[in-house]
């Protein structure tokens, strides 16, 4: 499980957490522009999380050199993908992030470019299966929810930039009405006005607010979390207030038990400047901020750049 934002300072920036019980080799991945893509030969630039196999990016989320972002998020027994249907374009789920991000420089020609896709029954492998997935793509001005249903394609605006799992995103949205009297401000006594009723708590305009790690309760929170936040513009300001954004939704080892002595945990937190091309990341072995730079590398080369992620503890003795 897992939930993605989409936040906005002087810069743009994009992320997720990775919530599972276990690491999939993942690194930073460079793609550069020469890289050969089946549906692309010249393209933009990408730059995010992947496990590369065969030589292939296996993105889980990335943006490109145009500030155009995707994440995908697992959708189990909601997404349906559909057998190839040879009217329309047919790409596979693990073809999505790429298939965007290397012919799309905004949301709008991202809209555009699904109009005629299908989102095919297609494997990476015989023993790679398709993820369920759903995805949220963004630039700085918007964001749209795709998620391919038995119905077909859906797409839907998403005015909060949020996403999070199960159930679909129209629920979401629809359930964030039972919260709809939270405040970040003191609350107003409106359930008894004539009583002398007091607030005992800082916070308490938030009471309400769900706790739990579901995926309907973390996309309430990190909506909340969001949209109530207060940040300066500087890039370590930004940058800070993103990865506590989604510390809100983070899991702890030992919270969500998935039997056999294995337990979800929030094996990374990313958190990409889509301006800068600067792509953040801490992991739960090693909370310590790191980050790699797109434009560092050769972005017109055909290979490409791998950054496992640094997961022994950093720590700094100040004597």
């Amino acid at each position: 499980m897992c939930t993605a934002i989409s936040f906005k300072t002087k810069d743009h920036y994009f992320g997720r957490t990775l919530d599972l019980e276990y690491h999939y080799n993942e690194s930073v991945v460079i793609t550069p522009r020469n890289f050969s893509f089946p549906f692309s030969d010249k393209h933009y630039a990408l730059i995010g999380i992947a496990t590369v196999i065969d030589s292939y990016p296996l993105y889980y989320e990335a943006s490109n050199e145009k500030g155009l972002s995707v994440a995908g998020l697992n959708f189990p027994g909601n997404a349906v993908f559909h057998p190839v249907d040879e009217s329309k374009i047919n790409v596979a789920p693990f073809e999505f992030i790429p298939y965007i991000l290397t012919q799309c420089a905004n949301v709008s020609e991202a809209k555009a470019l699904l109009e005629n896709v299908n989102i095919a029954d297609i494997n990476f492998r015989p023993d790679l299966k398709a993820s369920p997935l759903h995805w949220m793509i963004s630039d700085k001005d918007e964001s749209i929810t795709v998620e391919s249903v038995k119905e077909g394609l859906r797409i839907y605006n998403n005015h909060v930039g949020v996403l999070t799992n199960n159930p679909p995103f129209d629920w979401h949205i629809t359930n964030l009405a039972n919260y709809i009297n939270l405040t970040a401000e003191e609350p107003e006594n409106t359930f008894a006005p004539s009583a002398d009723i007091c607030t005992f708590s800082k916070g308490m305009g938030a009471v309400g607010l769900p706790g739990d790690l579901s995926s309907a309760s973390r996309f309430v929170r990190a909506t909340f979390t969001k949209l109530n936040s207060v940040c300066g513009e500087s890039e370590e300001e930004s940058v800070s207030q993103f990865f506590h954004i989604l510390g809100a939704v983070e899991h702890t080892k030992g919270t969500v038990r998935l039997g056999d002595e294995k337990y979800e945990i929030t094996v990374y937190t990313s958190c990409c400047n889509t301006d800068k091309g600067i792509f953040y990341y801490k992991t739960y072995e090693n909370p310590q901020i790191c980050a790699v730079d797109m434009y560092k590398e050769n972005l017109d080369s055909d290979t490409l750049s791998e950054y496992p992620l640094k997961n022994q503890l950093c720590i700094n003795f100040i004597n």
